[in-house]
């Protein structure tokens, strides 16, 4: 390609709309360009990117065993109802409707198709396991679309799905995906970390994320450096001090309370008291640890009540996983005060038997406790969590912080951003059961298929390659996806001997095999070079009059910085093995 003929709109300043350094970078290098928000189109440059890494992805897919299949992007909406998924996701649903009035969604993923179409076609386990894959556009209508590619209404994805007669078999699917996942990022020069991930509204047992750390992640992980623990919030855990007379970390500093063994439980008067940190103030100065947070949840259109202790934060993934629903959302003010009586700030479990109520593990067993008292403007003192409060489910509900102790060793956790890359599930037999996916096995009995969900953004992995790939200069691609490998940047095309190397160093490129854009534009050599930099071109070739003065040419590796004055006969050779 010669840059004079190519469509490379680079910028020199940093657009105002673009935070983090992929955005910045994708828009100066001409890769990216906004339709609305959450919505792009791909320039020449980045639609190679994205058309290398779909290679990439697919090859190893293939070698997998996996199927490729092309599913479509609009589902009729019957389907979605079926797995109770139109109304479990309904936020992030594009909907439309067909000139009869019959409704649609646009895909923003595949489970129920594909159940759908294997449950039509496969009958027998003669017929199984089958994986069917496919690189595909997804839809989610996104509240607050942002970061460039990290958060998107419309989006490349890979998305596959495994189909298993037992368990062990599925055991079997999953890991071959996970395997090839760990393949594909390593090609893709990538550094991952791969922890325990929340199912979410994909459902199913089991799941671990693909992460790639950064700044500009959205996702938060705990992380242990010593034996390697590591999940995403949503899923992580951590080793609290056992005890209820042992010292806490409240906000005011160390707590170390010696608590009777039974107390009477007293209400008292809070006039005004509508927060944790309002309890912690004179004249009241009841430590946040030793208050107990009551949280009201409308899960699947019942309430139900969430304790945590008053100096920990709740997780919303994991009432989902406490309950086992599907649909949650904080209950709004009517709904808590029908239920318990008392505004926000006044309540709490003592007496509650008509509400469930899941409590955290780290209040088992605690005593001389605060909470709300049903009636607003009052609360109680010397509650026995155990005696007094009708607890149905002892669950996780907290969010893990930085420096709590590991729950594998005797270590602490870290907590860091980064993005999600891949997610893989065992989801089990949710979508089977639910559209008809059945199978007879050796018996002749009729049994439905174990699933599993295998996901790869795959334009989200443009960003996260920048992200781990740049510079204060720009881009330095991995020569594995970089759009073109080779520049060829001649100083003065004026010069004759420069410019008839310039393009004998072009087509012999060209005729190796290598992809190489020749920077023929008159232009000064200082922005030639700066566009080259910022584009990220692995390895830049400059032909100049001085060098060949001496014979020679320089050669310069984006990703170093390392540059070599070489003998112009011996150039394309020394590129070459640059580019092993």
């Amino acid at each position: 390609m010669r840059w004079s003929q190519a469509f490379i709109p680079t910028l020199r300043e940093n657009p105002k709309e673009a935070e983090i350094p992929s955005h910045q970078l994708m828009l100066r290098a001409g890769l990216l360009r906004q339709v609305a928000g959450g919505i792009y189109t791909f320039l020449p440059l980045g639609f190679r990117v994205l058309k290398k890494i779909e290679h990439i992805v697919r090859e190893e897919m293939d070698r997998a065993g996996a199927l490729e299949v092309l599913m479509p992007a609009v589902h009729p909406k019957e389907m979605w109802e079926r797995t109770g998924r139109y109304t479990a996701i309904n936020e992030i649903l594009f909907k439309l409707k067909d000139r009869t009035g019959r409704e649609f969604v646009l895909g923003p993923t595949h489970e129920e198709i594909v159940t759908a179409l294997v449950a039509n076609d496969i009958k027998s386990y003669r017929q199984l396991p089958k994986n069917l894959y496919q690189i595909q556009t997804k839809f989610r209508d996104e509240p607050r679309p942002r970061f460039g590619l990290i958060r998107v209404k419309e989006f490349t994805m890979k998305d596959a799905y495994s189909f298993d007669m037992d368990d062990a078999a599925a055991d079997r699917s999953y890991q071959s995906m996970y395997d090839a996942y760990v393949r594909i990022f390593q090609r893709l020069g990538l550094k991952t970390c791969v922890v325990e991930a929340h199912s979410g509204a994909m459902g199913g047992s089991h799941s671990h994320e693909f992460m790639v750390m950064s700044p500009a992640g959205e996702d938060r992980i705990a992380s242990c450096g010593e034996c390697g623990y590591a999940a995403n919030l949503e899923k992580a855990t951590s080793r609290l001090t056992d005890g209820k007379d042992v010292p806490v970390q409240a906000e005011d500093g160390d707590l170390n309370v010696e608590v009777p063994d039974v107390l009477p439980v007293e209400k008292f008067p809070t006039p005004g008291v509508k927060t944790i940190a309002d309890l912690t103030k004179p004249p009241y100065d009841v430590p946040a640890a030793r208050q107990i947070k009551t949280l009201v949840y409308v899960v699947d259109s019942k309430p139900a009540l969430f304790l945590i202790r008053g100096d920990h934060d709740l997780n919303e993934a994991k009432v989902i996983t406490a309950t086992g629903g599907t649909l949650c959302r904080a209950a709004e003010a009517e709904e808590i005060r029908k239920a318990l009586g008392a505004s926000p700030g006044s309540l709490g479990a003592v007496g509650v038997k008509h509400v469930p109520v899941y409590a955290d593990e780290a209040l088992r067993d605690t005593t001389d406790m605060v909470t709300g008292a049903n009636e607003d403007g009052f609360h109680l003192r010397g509650v026995d969590i155990t005696k007094d409060i009708a607890v149905a489910k002892w669950v996780d509900l907290r969010t893990v912080r930085s420096g709590e102790g590991c729950p594998k060793c005797d270590s602490v956790l870290r907590v860091d951003t980064a993005i999600e890359i891949g997610h893989v599930f065992k989801l089990g037999t949710k979508y089977s059961v639910a559209v008809g996916a059945n199978f007879l096995d050796e018996k002749g009995e009729s049994k439905p298929m174990i699933m599993g969900c295998y996901g790869i953004g795959v334009s989200r992995l443009v960003a996260a390659i920048i992200e781990q790939h740049h510079d204060k200069d720009g881009i330095q691609w991995p020569p594995g996806v970089a759009p073109y490998k080779v520049c060829i940047s001649p100083v003065n095309l004026a010069h004759a001997e420069t410019k008839a190397l310039a393009e004998q160093s072009y087509a012999d490129l060209q005729a190796r095999g290598v992809e190489v854009i020749l920077d023929d534009r008159e232009e000064r050599p200082g922005i030639k070079f700066k566009d080259a930099d910022l584009v990220g071109f692995p390895v830049r070739v400059t032909i100049g009059e001085k060098g060949l003065a001496k014979g020679q040419v320089e050669v310069r590796l984006r990703k170093t910085g390392e540059t070599r004055l070489v003998d112009k006969a011996k150039a394309l050779d020394e590129t070459l093995a640059l580019l092993v």
